[in-house]
């Protein structure tokens, strides 16, 4: 896969369909099949991220471009207005329109991949419950992570997914204010590593090892 970095925000990559096929996915998969075609997506993401240490923050605007031999990819992050209410792509809009896409894989990344990405004249929910998923190696780090005060307020579930272990952690929005949840971010940052692997791929392949109350269930356990 060849990987172009634009800016701080927006990363280009090419993939041949070769190379989808040597990654296990079927050229056709990425078209009907939603579920490999976020997979292989975030797939390569995680390699982006390796080697360009481009992090996924918040919604993005994908562009894509389905070549005779492959596909090229833009991904750039969306970036908060002043008002705090409404996105806007970091690129001038003169440079997006001279980016050619293929409006079917476009639509389908765009409703699978990025569910609450939302276009610059739209606002966001109010109501959507704030959510993370972190990745850990060793599962003595979740044990320590869980004697922190103060985190039984999360509601959490705890999975394992191809040797590593998941935690999904949401902030009622009626518990935390927001300068509580910065410090409880740095609290689970130190332990775990942000992920671009989706929940939703992690509940439908992983395994659910605490369902909830992640953990008040390690310390009855651990402690």
């Amino acid at each position: 896969m060849e990987i172009e970095r634009i800016n701080e925000n927006t990363v280009k990559f090419y993939i041949s369909y070769i190379d989808i096929e040597e990654r296990g996915f079927d050229r056709e998969e990425i078209w009907y099949n939603r579920e490999r075609s976020e997979e292989l997506f975030w797939e390569m993401m995680d390699e982006v991220h390796q080697e360009e240490e481009f992090t996924v923050e918040g919604p993005l605007w994908i562009q894509v471009q389905a070549l005779e031999k492959g596909l090229e990819v833009l991904v750039t992050k969306a970036q908060l207005s002043r008002d705090g209410q409404k996105f806007e792509l970091p690129i001038p809009s003169d440079k997006m329109k001279d980016i050619p896409v293929d409006e079917k894989i476009e639509e389908l990344l765009d409703q699978h991949f990025n569910p609450r990405t939302y276009g610059p004249e739209e606002e966001l929910l109010e109501d959507e419950p704030l959510e993370f998923l972190l990745a850990f190696k060793d599962f003595e780090d979740i044990i320590q992570l869980s004697l922190h005060p103060g985190l039984d307020g999360l509601n959490t579930s705890l999975f394992h997914f191809e040797g590593t272990y998941y935690l999904f952690a949401e902030f009622p929005e009626e518990q935390f204010e927001e300068d509580q949840i910065d410090d409880i971010l740095s609290i689970l940052l130190e332990y775990g590593l942000e992920t671009q692997v989706t929940i939703h791929r992690i509940e439908e392949y992983g395994k659910e090892i605490i369902s909830e109350n992640v953990f008040a269930e390690l310390r009855k356990h651990f402690s």
